[in-house]
């Protein structure tokens, strides 16, 4: 058993598989749909989701983890002797890492907090390669400075189908979002100082990709081949497709990683949303 216990939580849309193979503990966040609550990722699949919101025109929303959860959390490891490495999705939009702040502080235990400042799989990057470095062996300072290295090298772009969901959760004005619609607007984000930050958009869905790939090699350079590049996927699995075409041809590297953008992220990027993330080799 590793003395380094890593805890995340489920904004950072881990893979399955990546979870039992690092013995990842998620906490889950919650969502409300219909006025029914749902932990992200436990009581309803990603998958029935984004059937909701496509069938039913349904706008979610999402509820922080609570202190009570991650009090639970922490003291059964504790318990156990371990040191707790939690590793947690944006406090400026969200209360969850204060939620964990005011449980540490009540339990008497090696408990460490990192605030990521940022959203789904670049989160998910970081909490993978901490479980890593924990099952080598390797103590808080050293997974913690090994992180933050890799979290300022990590560069993520992700595109919206529509600007609805975003305006719903506050995080765009009406105006923007109705002109966006209008104009078939397709905005491509990233993550800057733990928020959604707009870098440009592009006119119809068919330019997304190619704008993706030109930003990537602008900000990371072109030769790529020695990386795991990551795509991320809603439910348009056509787009993925496409992505994963134009990623092979573009960079041609060592591999591609696949994650689905879980219930708690796509309460505010809507179905039909892309994602793309690699390290700057600049």
């Amino acid at each position: 058993m590793n003395k380094i216990k890593i805890i995340c939580d489920s904004l950072s849309d881990i893979p399955k598989e990546l979870i039992d193979k690092y013995d990842i503990e998620v906490v889950p966040l919650t969502v409300i749909l219909d006025d029914k609550e749902y932990k992200d990722g436990v009581d309803i699949s990603n998958d029935e989701f984004y059937k909701i919101l496509r069938e039913q025109n349904a706008y979610p929303k999402t509820s922080q983890v609570t202190y009570p959860q991650f009090k639970e959390v922490f003291e059964k490891y504790v318990n156990e002797g371990r040191k707790i490495l939690y590793i947690a999705g944006s406090s400026v939009a969200t209360g969850t890492y204060q939620s964990a702040v005011l449980a540490k502080n009540d339990i008497d235990g090696e408990i460490y907090t990192y605030d990521s400042q940022t959203f789904s799989y670049v989160i998910g990057i970081l909490v993978v390669k901490a479980a890593e470095l924990a099952q080598q062996g390797k103590d808080i300072d050293e997974i913690l400075d090994e992180i933050k290295k890799l979290r300022e090298k990590t560069y993520v772009l992700f595109s919206v189908d529509t600007l609805e969901y975003l305006q719903k959760g506050g995080r765009i004005s009406s105006t923007k979002a109705a002109i966006g619609s209008i104009l078939n607007i397709k905005p491509i984000l990233d993550i800057k100082n733990g928020l959604v930050s707009p870098v440009c958009q592009v006119r119809g869905k068919k330019h997304v990709i190619s704008k993706m790939i030109e930003l990537i090699k602008e900000n990371c350079g072109t030769d790529l081949t020695n990386q795991v590049i990551c795509i991320g996927y809603s439910d348009d699995f056509k787009e993925k497709d496409k992505l994963t075409e134009a990623v092979k041809e573009e960079f041609n590297p060592k591999e591609i990683l696949y994650f689905q953008v879980g219930t708690c992220v796509g309460s505010h990027a809507g179905p039909g949303s892309t994602v793309i993330i690699c390290l700057k080799n600049k």
